[in-house]
């Protein structure tokens, strides 16, 4: 083993804030306290992170989300203090949907209860005071999925997205979920929707990594169905000419560095580096875990135990 080049490969984490330098910070100050004592010094941390994005959506949304998974106490101090922001208002309505996302995977008797109509009041109050700003309504058509809300609610959401910012990473996976077959959809319909998405979808656009993501949704579903026929298919499904090939498109788009602008641009290169391990294409995936620099994404990788463990197997074998 070099031990030169293991020093200078970064220690993989989980880290929610991604390559945001700025948000990092912020994370840490708030977890260690330096911001300590009264709430309103820690929500000015948070107010300047805001708004320093301007219009900036895809960073926008990236920070308050990350920011309302961490503190659902700050967000509703916030908002009740200051009812009339955009920003506090957008980071309450997010939380609301971090917490019905947490009580849909743990449980009802999990977390604070959330009431489902102001989750999704909340969502329309913040879109009436940021008219231009499409994430109170992904916020929307995600809470309205975590529902179950009639196609027309989630139909509306969505082309109040498509209005203001066509090609969101958020909403875009959020409808893919929807339309899968777990929940109101079929894989037909999910096919469908990849396909007329990508066809006219830039190739810069925050939403790029779209199939990939699908890809590993699709391998998540086989090794979940269990039994022969679908361990087979997972065992094969990587090698297969059509994902080789989006995976091939995937490798060649997502390490340029125009690519790597968006604000979730380490998620998709988890994804990458995750599938063409699965893939058998390891060599390929060496410059892919460089790039991501340890910063670890607890999907897809917690699928397959601690997300942290898993990913540094593969980072240990191949740089160092």
């Amino acid at each position: 083993m070099n031990i030169f080049r293991l020093r200078s490969e970064p220690v993989p984490r989980l880290a929610p804030e991604l390559d945001d330098v700025r948000l990092g910070r912020i994370l840490k100050q708030l977890a260690a306290g330096r911001a300590a004592g009264p709430q309103h010094l820690q929500v000015a941390l948070i107010e300047k992170l805001l708004r320093e994005t301007g219009d900036q959506w895809d960073r926008r949304a990236h920070r308050t989300s990350v920011v309302a998974g961490i503190s659902a106490q700050l967000a509703d101090h916030w908002q009740e203090q200051r009812p009339w922001d955009p920003d506090a208002r957008l980071l309450s309505a997010m939380s609301y949907w971090e917490r019905l996302r947490r009580a849909s995977v743990e449980g009802a008797q999990t977390g604070v209860p959330v009431d489902p109509k102001a989750a999704l009041q909340q969502c329309l109050l913040a879109a009436d005071l940021q008219p231009l700003d499409p994430t109170p309504w992904v916020v929307a058509l995600g809470v309205s999925r975590v529902l179950r809300h009639p196609r027309n609610v989630v139909a509306h959401a969505w082309n109040q997205v498509q209005q203001r910012d066509p090609w969101n990473r958020e909403a875009n996976i959020q409808l893919l979920q929807y339309l899968s077959p777990e929940e109101n959809g079929s894989l037909a319909q999910t096919r469908s929707f990849l396909d007329e998405r990508c066809a006219v979808m830039p190739p810069d656009t925050p939403c790029a990594g779209l199939r990939l993501a699908a890809a590993v949704q699709q391998y998540h579903r086989y090794l979940a169905q269990g039994g022969t026929v679908a361990t087979l298919e997972a065992a094969r499904y990587w090698s297969r000419p059509d994902v080789a090939a989006h995976l091939d498109q995937a490798l060649g788009n997502l390490l340029r560095p125009e690519f790597l602008r968006h604000a979730a641009a380490v998620a998709d290169l988890n994804n990458l580096a995750y599938a063409l391990t699965r893939a058998g294409r390891s060599v390929e995936a060496r410059p892919v875990f460089r790039a991501i620099r340890g910063l670890v994404t607890a999907r897809p990788w917690s699928e397959d135990g601690d997300p942290v463990e898993r990913f540094s197997q593969w980072h240990t074998r191949l740089l160092c």
